[in-house]
């Protein structure tokens, strides 16, 4: 018998978020799994990969508009540069 592993719950956990229909059960879903915290650091973070890919403004600006560490826009520039096309399309959508 296969003894589960992070992975195999990774996996499980995002496809059930495929399965959720709405936004409303899609914030049930994340809260029961998520601390407040912890989806603050989500929201900002996809404030970061957003302002990023517009490329209107300097990793500084950025920081300072969305009050976060300079390392903190730095991590998500050096993600975003392997990050492939076809995900940099969506996010941008």
């Amino acid at each position: 018998m296969k003894t589960k592993t992070e992975e195999d719950g990774w996996r499980g956990f995002l496809e059930r978020c495929l399965k959720v229909k709405t936004v409303k059960d899609l914030e049930a879903y994340f809260s029961l799994f998520l601390t407040a915290t912890e989806r603050q650091e989500i929201a900002g973070r996809y404030l970061i990969v957003q302002e990023l890919l517009k490329g209107q403004k300097t990793q500084r600006e950025i920081a300072r508009d969305l009050e976060v560490s300079i390392a903190n826009i730095s991590r998500g520039s050096n993600v975003l540069k392997i990050t492939g096309i076809d995900l940099k399309k969506f996010l941008e959508d």
